[in-house]
This record gives C-alpha cells, sequence and structure tokens, in this order.
C-alpha cells in the first residue's frame, strides 16, 4: 500500500509548520501583553504564485490579494487603489515586495527579491508594510516560498526570527 503523494504531504508538513508558527507568536504574546481581539475572516493560509495570481482584481466576484513581505493581504476594501484598472493594480496577485520598497510599478520591481535595496528603501518597506498594509488590511496568508524550496521541498533552513525584517510577533 503506498503513502500519500510527496506533494500533499510537503503541503501537509508545511501548514503544520505555519500552525506550529502562530502557536509559538501567541504563547509569546501572551507573556505580558494583552491579547488582540480575534477578527473575523477567512482562514490563513499559504499561497504559491499561481494561487496568489488568482487574485489579481481582474475577476468582479473574487477578492483582491497582494503580498509583502510573503505576507498576503486582503485588499478588496481598497478597490479604488488595486481592483481592475486601479492606480496599484500591478502590485496585485503577487509578491510585489521590491515595488513596495522602491515605490515602483516597473514589472521588473513587482517581485519578493529584496536583494541590493538600500538602507532607505528597506526602512520604507517596514514602514509601509505597518503602517499601510498591516494597519489597514486583514492577513489571509503567506507565501510558499517563505517555507518551501522552489521544488516544493520544505525549507529545512527556515526560521521566521532568522528572516531579514520579519518579526513573528508583529504578524499574529
Amino acid at each position: 500500500m503506498a503513502g500519500p503523494a510527496p506533494g500533499r504531504w510537503l503541503r501537509w508538513l508545511a501548514a503544520l509548520a505555519l500552525v506550529l508558527a502562530l502557536a509559538a507568536g501567541l504563547l509569546a504574546a501572551g507573556a505580558g501583553q494583552a491579547p488582540r481581539p480575534a477578527e473575523r475572516g477567512p482562514p490563513v493560509r499559504l499561497f504559491t504564485e499561481e494561487e496568489l495570481a488568482r487574485y489579481g482584481g481582474e475577476e468582479e466576484d473574487q477578492p483582491i490579494y497582494m503580498a509583502v513581505k510573503g505576507v498576503v493581504f486582503d485588499v478588496t476594501s481598497g478597490k479604488e487603489f488595486y481592483g481592475r484598472g486601479a492606480p496599484y493594480n500591478a502590485l496585485t496577485g503577487k509578491d510585489s515586495t521590491r515595488g513596495v520598497a522602491k515605490m515602483s510599478l516597473d514589472p521588473a520591481d513587482l517581485t519578493h527579491d529584496t536583494t541590493g535595496l538600500t538602507a532607505e528603501e528597506l526602512e520604507s518597506l517596514d514602514d509601509v508594510f505597518t503602517k499601510v498594509y498591516k494597519a489597514k488590511y486583514p492577513i489571509v496568508g503567506y507565501t510558499a516560498r517563505r517555507i518551501l524550496n522552489e521544488d516544493g521541498s520544505p525549507n529545512l533552513d527556515f526560521k521566521p526570527e532568522d528572516q531579514p525584517h520579519f518579526d513573528i510577533k508583529d504578524e499574529f
């Protein structure tokens, strides 16, 4: 009798890692801070690039999602900015971290890659991430790239606390 397909097993492992990270963040938050009230919304999940691309604002009946620093936000309430034909629609349906950091809509900048960004751009990224996206839009998931390798295997070296400009307690 054969076991589960490798892809299914890896997704299960990735989901388990996400649950453990969430639990660790909640425990850390409970050690000296009042817990934030729970917000109702869609369950948090992992998105592949292909899955995230389905939420680019082209379909009227679909929510609009975009990712910054691997965190997927539901920006549907800002449809006038992110919907079809809107000024920032190019940022949606993908991880646009570099574009947000550089305040750029150049297609070459609409990527997760932060290699070569200046200290000022990284500071701007953190500021916009916290004061715009986290303050205004609900988190609906994370990009799979945060904890999976390109081939879908688990990134065994992934440690949220070691990620550049990543503070797990601020995300939960």
